[in-house]
């Protein structure tokens, strides 16, 4: 058992032994059905969240988001693409007449090794204080958050839960129930949930949210309904805490498939001291992290060495339980996302997310859950004829309808990166490999791609190109060691071919921002000196003239060994992005993905939404640390060690609350700058970021070794020469 385990259960326990009998429930006067109905939807949480907490295990098939606001926000069962509840919060009523509030609320990782919170919530005039350590039962569908109450003045102040269940994400047609005992049910006949605590809730009430809720009861600082019954419907429940003589009070949310099912697993958690299964969970994730290679060197901060291991964390705690290498992209649905029926699309499977948690995996030392990256990718993932879907629910159930041929190379080259050339392998790298070779559609062949990286644009992407070279150079590679020598030729001839023309397809000679050379975000025809123009979307220009739009993807290509980084239009390019797309804060440089970008939070600061006039600009896509990430892989392949330093410094300064990297972070537009609205830290995009987190994972290490951790060595040999 770890030390800081064996404290915090000699601690612990002992203030257990010391606790007084808990107190009986207070009677449930008679209540009947809720008023109100059907209650309001106004989608999940924002998605700026504060941390993740999931057992190690595969029996506990619960995972919970942290909210910055404080509590739970989306709790995913039984599988981390269906969220069950919109939030488990507390807050403490002032029976003066005053309301209840959440108070000040702060969060903190409580372990270094372990995806544990504490959360503390905090009166401004410091009359009280509520403190929340959250973790899943290993054993179970159970989520647990042990609670202490100190105040000043007793009897004035009273904490309460606020339960809002979604069951399989759905959010409208849930049905509440009070069960004797003090237990708050909720079903929607597909799966259920069961409330319960130690000592038992002293009252409860179900109601629907925004009209008979918590909420709107405890407006006055008391509880005067306690209805026994709401829904179908947006339901919310409501239960009174009670305390022990210490001021301490625990809770466990069941899940099942009925309510007596989801009561069993309640109250089989609740039975166990909460110190044990906490100790457990802690030492399952001690285990994990203790399995995983040393953390490089490279880190120079305790930040950096924490956020490096929450990171690592972060990416094993994104990987579904039931559907083994399914890692959705964010546990989270931000903007008018978590509005959508079902919400989405975040925490669904996608091909090139799926790759770059898989590369971080490789570097940090967990091999075993790469492989069954790979093995979810080509055994459930991919199509009959070869190519994979633009995303998946976890049991690969295609979602989206798209298609973007990075999505069909990247499980190529990963499967090369992981030394898989058995037969088994090679049949389905041949599969992708000839769909990359026999891919038409409307008139166009590869390596034009019907969706670029971004994914509202179609064209000659440098970034797509470079996956689509190296995974024909890989697929090669693997061919030969299969014996089919035919497939290997093809394939390489192509990649050549390709190679050699991805500068004549996407380098305009003649474009506004400089007099030499530069890369394009795309191009439509694959002409880049000319005026050819296209919509932007996402509030964008409706006729952008495609060399004025440039992001930083084309560096795909030094990162995979297509060119070298030394090549005079990749480093002319970088003085344009820096230009273009930069953003300096006090936090670091950071960049816009791309010229004119729409996909962030509008001028005033309010969610992201679809259908937005062109030429409008009313949303602005904000700066992305991934980004970093990848500029400072470039650099280390330019041997600029110094200022990859640097883009892990930057990575490091956008982390949020609880240690979690952001999609995107504020930048000098508006609302950046005003109070809540710091440049560089998160905006409301989806955080955690798989992605982000994997990409700081590579770099600290690409850092430690001074090489691209991800980069085939047999596409560089062939053509960037880099040893």
């Amino acid at each position: 058992m770890p030390p800081v385990v064996r404290l915090l259960v000699a601690g612990i326990a002992g203030v257990l032994l010391m606790l007084a009998p808990a107190a009986a429930p207070a009677a449930q006067p008679a209540g009947g059905p809720a008023p109100g109905a059907p209650g309001d939807d106004p989608g999940y949480l924002p998605a700026d969240k504060s941390g993740v907490v999931t057992s190690t295990t595969t029996d506990s098939k619960a995972w919970a988001t942290v909210q910055k606001e404080g509590g739970l926000g989306e709790i995913f069962y039984p599988d981390l693409g269906t969220p069950s509840a919109r939030a488990l919060r507390f807050v403490v009523a002032d029976r003066a007449g005053r309301g209840a509030t959440a108070g000040n609320v702060s969060t903190r990782l409580l372990y270094a090794k372990s995806l544990t919170y504490s959360q503390t919530q905090a009166d401004p005039g410091g009359r009280w204080k509520l403190t929340t350590i959250y973790t899943t039962d290993p054993s179970r569908a159970a989520v647990l958050a042990d609670v202490r109450f100190s105040v000043r003045g007793k009897g004035r102040f009273t904490p309460y839960a606020l339960y809002e269940p979604t069951l399989s994400n759905t959010r409208d047609d849930d049905t509440a129930t009070t069960r004797p005992g003090g237990v708050l049910a909720a079903g929607d006949g597909t799966s259920a949930s069961a409330l319960v605590a130690r000592p038992a809730f002293a009252a409860t009430s179900n109601g629907y949210r925004g009209t008979s809720d918590g909420d709107a009861d405890l407006a006055d600082g008391r509880m005067d309904w306690q209805y026994t019954s709401a829904g179908p419907g947006a339901v919310v429940q409501t239960a009174q805490l009670a305390f022990d003589r210490l001021g301490h009070a625990t809770l466990a949310l069941g899940f099942g498939a009925d309510a007596g099912s989801a009561l069993d697993v309640a109250r089989q958690s609740l039975s166990r001291p909460f110190v044990l299964t906490l100790a457990r969970y802690v030492r399952g994730w001690h285990d994990y992290v203790d399995g995983l290679k040393d953390a490089p060197a490279s880190l120079r901060s305790a930040d950096q060495r924490r956020l490096y291991r929450v990171s690592a964390m972060v990416l094993a705690a994104s990987e579904d339980k039931t559907h083994r290498g399914a890692y959705v992209a964010s546990p989270t649905m931000p903007w008018i996302w978590g509005k959508e029926k079902p919400s989405g699309p975040y925490h669904l499977v996608w091909s090139r997310d799926l790759y770059q948690i898989a590369t971080a995996l490789i570097a940090d030392g967990d091999t075993a859950g790469a492989n069954r990256a790979l093995d979810f990718l080509f055994d459930v993932q991919q199509k009959p004829d070869g190519s994979f879907p633009q995303n998946s629910k976890v049991d690969g159930t295609p979602v989206w309808g798209g298609l973007q041929l990075d999505e069909v190379a990247f499980p190529i080259v990963l499967a090369h990166q992981l030394g898989r050339d058995d037969a088994a392998t090679w049949s389905h790298v041949k599969r992708a490999a000839d769909f990359l070779l026999g891919f038409q559609q409307d008139g166009h062949t590869a390596p034009w791609s019907p969706q670029d990286r971004w994914e509202n644009q179609d064209g000659y992407s440098p970034a797509t190109i470079a996956s689509e070279i190296a995974g024909l150079v890989c697929a090669a590679d693997i061919a030969k060691a299969n014996g089919d020598t035919a497939s290997a030729d093809r394939y390489l001839a192509t990649a050549d071919d390709w190679q050699a023309k991805v500068k004549a397809w996407t380098v305009t000679t003649n474009g506004p921002y400089s007099a030499g050379p530069y890369f394009l975000r795309l191009t439509k025809d694959g002409n880049p000196n000319a005026g050819t123009t296209y919509k932007i979307g996402d509030s964008g220009p409706s006729a952008a003239d495609q060399r004025t739009v440039v992001d930083p993807s084309f560096l795909d290509l030094v990162r995979l060994g297509v060119l070298p980084a030394d090549d005079p239009a990749i480093v002319n390019s970088l003085g344009v992005i820096d230009a273009q797309l930069g953003v300096r804060t006090d936090r670091g440089l950071f960049w816009h993905r791309a010229s004119f970008d729409g996909y962030g939070e509008k001028r005033d600061g309010s969610p992201w939404e679809f259908g937005l006039p062109d030429d409008s600009r009313i949303t602005l896509g904000r700066a992305w640390p991934l980004l970093n990430g990848e500029r400072g892989e470039y650099e280390i392949a330019s041997g600029d060690t110094g200022g990859a330093g640097t883009q892990l410094d930057a990575m490091t300064n956008a982390a949020g609350p609880g240690d979690m990297l952001p999609e995107q972070v504020w930048d000098d537009q508006p609302p950046s700058g005003q109070p809540g609205f710091e440049p560089g830290t998160p905006t409301f995009s989806a955080t955690p970021l798989a992605w982000t987190h994997a990409q700081y994972v590579r770099l600290a290490w690409d850092l430690q070794d001074g090489a691209v951790s991800e980069q085939p060595a047999v596409v560089a040999q062939r053509y960037a020469k880099t040893k």
